[in-house]
């Protein structure tokens, strides 16, 4: 089978799990989506995802689960049917295996928990990258391996707050402060996780800083912003993401820099891919060890 094809039927496989993740899900369904037998889907699916399809469901429904429970509102066992799990007890303990607290304590503590929830990424370009992007970083050494891959990001809104001359995020704590983060964590709508970026300049006020951070939310979002920060309309836009090597948690410095060197290098066209910077935030995750550090700018496909 080429590449492509693979990749493709990866991909149409995750999109199903998407579309139909508080529904029962079985590896013929996802067999039916890929377009090939049972058995030889969930090869190419730990293959290519390095997980099995109901280890990466299970993760994904759980971090889903994680962010409905944001919602005062909502009781455990309602949430833990919604994820198409059978018992209060079955989704206790299985969220309690995957985040180390269970979920009436992360209920009743969301203003402290800090969960590492399961994002995944789209397998567009993953497996050539990683076929052509080993070999094109040969110059580094071998810790330097980076994944790359194409997310669709839909039209959104962005929660932010700016400084005034900050380019990177130690000038930002100086000018703003570090509790920006928390602020942001607390907002239950939000997408992911709270970002750092860089603001184009079509997208920046004059006199505010080139780096601010901020929290994606949907673009109907009509909830409260928090005083001091503003908000934009994002369109619909791809990104291309970064993400290194895992690594030591002291060491985050270094795991940046190596992820910059490889990205002022990194020529996009050999995927069919330009930048566009203009189209929406460069942005970083919070650089956590056991994931590598993550970065992504936006990008456009070549017109062919």
């Amino acid at each position: 089978m080429e590449n492509w094809e693979k990749i493709k039927a990866v991909q149409r496989m995750q999109e199903y799990i998407d579309e139909h993740l508080t529904e029962p899900i079985t590896l013929h369904s996802l067999a039916r989506a890929a377009g090939y037998s049972p058995w030889h889907s969930a090869r190419m699916f730990k293959e290519l995802i390095g997980k099995a399809p109901f280890e990466y469901i299970r993760a994904l429904r759980l971090s889903q689960a994680a962010v409905t429970l944001k919602d005062r509102d909502r009781k455990i066992i309602d949430v833990a049917f919604d994820f198409v799990f059978d018992s209060h007890e079955g989704f206790t303990r299985a969220f309690s295996k995957e985040f180390g607290i269970t979920p009436k304590t992360y209920s009743q503590n969301k203003e402290t928990a800090s969960l590492k929830l399961f994002i995944p990424g789209y397998v567009r370009d993953y497996y050539l990258t990683k076929q052509k992007g080993e070999s094109n970083m040969s110059d580094h050494s071998q810790s330097n391996t980076v994944f790359v891959q194409v997310v669709e990001r839909s039209a959104r809104k962005l929660i932010f707050k700016s400084g005034l001359k900050a380019t990177h995020y130690f000038e930002y704590c100086e000018e703003v402060g570090c509790a920006v983060w928390e602020q942001l964590s607390a907002i239950k709508e939000a997408i992911y996780e709270p970002i750092g970026m860089w603001l184009p300049d079509n997208l920046r006020r004059p006199d505010t800083s080139l780096y601010a951070q901020g929290v994606e939310v949907p673009a109907d979002y009509t909830g409260e912003i928090p005083d001091g920060y503003e908000s934009m309309n994002l369109s619909p836009c791809k990104m291309m993401v970064f993400q290194g090597q895992p690594f030591d948690d002291p060491k985050f410095g270094e795991a940046i820099e190596e992820l910059w060197e490889v990205m002022k290098s990194y020529n996009p066209e050999i995927y069919g891919f330009q930048w566009a910077d203009e189209d929406g935030p460069r942005f970083q995750l919070a650089p956590m060890g056991y994931r590598g550090y993550i970065e992504a700018r936006p990008v456009r496909e070549l017109k062919k």
